[in-house]
């Protein structure tokens, strides 16, 4: 069979399958999967079955029995390379819901669009790599290789149980050659490399006192006032790139800036600082003697955890009575692959063939599971839908956007099965 029969056979499918693809989504998203608390057990047992139900191989690795990842891999025909596809089933929590217009697990099909909580970060392409697991299973005697799935549930909290665990543990069973991630990207980008992560808690200790005694004890709340500014200077590092990375990622800037909002040129490739969460004080009238900041740190490609981390101890070796706590668990250096691969150029011809914009590469400036398939050398690139409301209320995905994602990873991953 040719590869151009293959291409028709798949768009075929989705089409048909147009109504079951949707629901899909929307009974993903109706199955509440917040991280924290992070159990997906009802979720990942619901997609068992979705796969089991369509004959194809799947089973359930655990490290942490709430946090389950429904895995699955055949071989092709023919020897030839590895791919892996990956996403999460995790998702943020939906905060209060008097702020949303739905109920944030409805999955409700309306207006053209799929609603609720997690449906763009990340059911959506989560999706995506189920269903073209599912459609190049049929067509596995006339590809080369293999295809893995991969959907994880710690991805929210870093991976450590979910992507991190799977290839540290079972090696190159999930490692491959290379790997395709549906995480929102908006469909007139490819990402090759994202932004690190450092997280960091400061603690701030004082006696205390009332409220009156200012002359009896410092304020803990003032002191990490102080030293909130001092870490926003971080902001003002210089940073260091490797040429041919920086005309790679400066390439993309027009397109980060549509598909995102203007300005995510401007901080993509520099240091930023938020502060998160800010815990202190008792009472009104009692003087604070304690005070605990999160503060959540992006690297820039080319920067390191090292040299960073030395420029925040600096900065609260300032302040005495703080203590420094690395949240290791949740940090991740900067990752970047070629930003020539044949993966990103299959994924931009097929963009383009499907008669969509041909896509940009860009960096992100999100973390991803990305990194953890980077880190050990693979190869890894996303292409998703636009994160429309991600981590806010109403959050949503249109159907023809998701069916184009859809139709994008499956048609580049036969392709890349097929070389």
């Amino acid at each position: 069979m040719s590869s151009r029969s293959v291409k028709d056979r798949i768009l075929s499918w989705i089409e048909q399958d147009r109504n079951e693809l949707v629901d899909f989504l929307s009974r993903f998203v109706a199955i509440p999967t917040p991280n924290p608390p992070g159990d997906t057990r009802d979720c990942a047992q619901w997609l068992q079955a979705q796969l089991r139900a369509r004959q194809v191989p799947v089973e359930i690795r655990s490290a942490k029995d709430h946090l389950p990842n429904v895995v699955g891999t055949f071989e092709g025909g023919r020897p030839g390379r590895h791919l892996v596809l990956n996403g999460h089933i995790d998702v943020f929590p939906t905060g209060p819901r008097e702020s949303w217009a739905r109920d944030p697990w409805s999955g409700a099909i309306e207006d053209g669009r799929v609603h609720g909580r997690g449906v763009a970060d990340m059911k959506c392409g989560t999706t995506a790599s189920i269903w073209t697991y599912i459609y190049l299973h049929r067509l596995r005697e006339e590809l080369g290789g293999r295809l893995t799935v991969t959907c994880v549930s710690d991805e929210e909290t870093g991976g450590t149980w979910g992507a991190k665990w799977l290839i540290e543990q079972f090696g190159e069973e999930f490692r491959g050659d290379c790997m395709l991630n549906g995480e929102p990207s908006v469909p007139s980008m490819v990402r090759f490399g994202e932004k690190g992560t450092l997280r960091i808690v400061v603690e701030i200790d004082t006696p205390g006192a009332h409220a009156a005694y200012t002359h009896v004890s410092p304020n803990a709340i003032r002191i990490a006032s102080d030293l909130i500014r001092d870490l926003y200077t971080l902001e003002d590092l210089p940073v260091e790139q490797d040429a041919a990375i920086r005309k790679a990622i400066e390439a993309g800037f027009a397109a980060i800036d549509h598909g995102v909002g203007a300005g995510a040129s401007t901080i993509l490739n520099k240091v930023t600082v938020s502060v998160g969460v800010i815990q202190g004080g008792v009472k009104i009238n009692m003087l604070p003697g304690h005070c605990r900041l999160e503060v959540d740190i992006r690297l820039p490609i080319g920067m390191t955890h090292a040299f960073v981390l030395a420029e925040v101890e600096r900065r609260v070796a300032r302040y005495p009575q703080a203590r420094l706590t690395p949240v290791w668990s949740h940090s991740c250096e900067p990752t970047v692959s070629a930003p020539d691969h044949e993966m990103l150029t299959i994924l931009k011809r097929t963009v383009s063939d499907l008669g969509w914009q041909e896509p940009a590469s860009a960096v992100s400036l999100g973390a991803t599971d990305c990194k953890h398939w980077r880190q050990n050398g693979v190869p890894s690139y996303v292409y998703g839908c636009r994160p429309t409301n991600m981590a806010k209320p109403d959050e949503y995905v249109e159907v023809e956007e998701f069916l184009h994602v859809v139709r994008t990873h499956a048609l580049a991953a036969a392709a890349y099965l097929s070389a």
